[in-house]
């Protein structure tokens, strides 16, 4: 069903819902006006027979019945029976018509012990009193025809006014929805003018702040965020591109001079060697292009647990010294709490060593003295992990592009990589809910901070599954 048929519908039965409330509130409180009406004028003309006829010696019932012709203000087409306590009737007069209505023992009974009682019969409302000072039990009836017609002129208007009003609403709330409706339908129309080779474009957002321009404003950010993946998407591609066909190129540069005539042993030996170098770095770089996929939020994900992270710390001096034995890594454990359960994060274990090792990897690397130095302290509901060291350091206008897959410093020199370390440790973390924060001196180093939720903090993972082992990448 469209949306606009259920805002209509909705509407509508809402108003319907009000109205039906309103009619039938104003008909009850006129029935009710009109039945105490006749109520209280019904009793005013008993109690007026019965202050006539208990003073027998003065008026007689001749009399009555002349002051009853003669008076219509009480009540019109009245109806009166007067019986005494033997239950005989003792006077009556009725100028609805000339039979009286029917009043058996029973109800007369009935009347004294309740005192006063109203009731309907024979198209007639009446009221029964028993006036015990003078013994005498007043019935006083009416037909109220002109109440009735009141009524009923009342419940066909009523009717005509529902009916009305409920396709007044039917109407009112189609019109009003498609107004409402129709910033809703542009926006659908302007995204779907954009596409991949039309990012830049934005949706109108108008200048009314109502909930439309949040919206308009939320597809617009997400469009940013998309234009931004893009063209890391792209630039990505490209500096893959362009790394896998250098040492192509070299592969079949080499090749094709040493098809062009015969060569000795020696030069085999030496193209084939260049030939390998090459082919072992297209392999590191594909490996790495692959790692870098698998933690990128695929439908693959990974498991977690508890895990402490001195733990973590703690075998990092021997991966880093299988890595390269001029390398060192000095643990600073000199500020740890006393509760041993403060230095528990949810995790996957595998991942954050890969992500931690990729850090320590590039400071052993460009420091003079091949060492990183490791430090671990424990804030309100936060783990950071400090990475320093006295290397070149890094300058300001580079350190928001350190992340980006591919991104090489220009005090990278001539160590050897491919830029994508710390790019993934930037996903890893990110993927922990964690941040990392970097602060540097150019000339005297860089300190990298990781910070990490305690397992006891609120903390969710998005993802599941396992991904193999070997992340690290440089």
């Amino acid at each position: 069903m469209p949306v606009r048929l259920r805002i209509t519908i909705l509407f509508a039965t809402t108003v319907c819902c009000i109205l039906m409330v309103v009619c039938a509130t104003v008909y009850y409180f006129a029935w009710s006006n009109r039945l105490n009406s006749i109520k209280t004028r019904l009793l005013n003309r008993a109690s007026y027979t019965n202050g006539l006829l208990s003073q027998g010696n003065i008026f007689t019932s001749d009399l009555v019945v002349k002051l009853d012709t003669s008076i219509t203000g009480m009540v019109r087409s009245k109806e009166v029976q007067v019986f005494d306590s033997n239950d005989q009737l003792v006077y009556s007069f009725s100028d609805i018509s000339p039979e009286l209505m029917s009043i058996d023992s029973e109800l007369l009974q009935h009347v004294r012990e309740e005192g006063t009682i109203f009731f309907t019969k024979d198209d007639k409302e009446a009221l029964a009193v028993h006036y015990p000072s003078s013994g005498l039990l007043v019935v006083s009836a009416t037909r109220d025809e002109q109440g009735k017609k009141y009524l009923t002129q009342l419940k066909t208007t009523i009717w005509i006014s529902l009916v009305g009003g409920i396709l007044i609403a039917f109407g009112g709330g189609y019109f009003f929805s498609g107004r409402l409706l129709r910033p809703v339908k542009q926006i659908a129309d302007e995204v779907n003018e954009i596409s991949a080779g039309s990012l830049t474009r934005r949706i109108q957002t108008g200048k009314s702040r109502d909930e439309w321009h949040y919206l308009s404003e939320t597809l617009n950010k997400l469009l940013n965020r998309l234009q931004r993946s893009f063209e890391v998407q792209r630039q990505f591609i490209a500096n893959a591109s362009h790394e896998l066909c250098t040492p192509l190129t070299s592969i079949s540069s080499q090749l094709e001079v040493s098809l062009l005539r015969s060569r000795d042993a020696e030069h085999y030996r030496k193209v084939i060697s260049s030939t390998l170098q090459d082919v072992l770095r297209m392999s590191q770089l594909t490996q790495s292009l692959l790692e870098v996929a698998r933690a990128s939020g695929s439908p693959g994900g990974f498991e977690i647990e508890q895990i402490r992270i001195d733990e973590v710390l703690l075998q990092l001096p021997v991966e880093i010294t299988k890595l390269n034995k001029q390398w060192s890594v000095n643990l600073d454990f000199d500020h740890l709490p006393a509760d041993e359960t403060k230095l528990l994060v949810f995790g996957n274990q595998e991942l954050l060593l890969t992500a931690i090792r990729n850090i320590v990897i590039n400071a052993c690397k460009y420091a003079p003295d091949h060492q990183a130095k490791i430090g671990l302290h424990v804030l309100n509901g936060e783990i950071r992990v400090m990475v320093a060291d006295n290397g070149p350091g890094i300058p300001k206008d580079e350190l928001e592009n350190i992340f980006l897959p591919f991104y090489r410093s220009a005090g990278a020199g001539k160590e050897k990589g491919f830029g994508l370390g710390l790019s993934l440790a930037n996903h890893i973390i990110q993927l922990h809910n964690g941040n990392i924060r970097v602060h540097s001196d150019v000339g005297r180093g860089s300190v990298f901070s990781i910070y990490l939720p305690q397992a006891g903090s609120n903390f969710t993972f998005n993802t599941s599954a396992r991904i193999r082992k070997g992340l690290e990448v440089n």
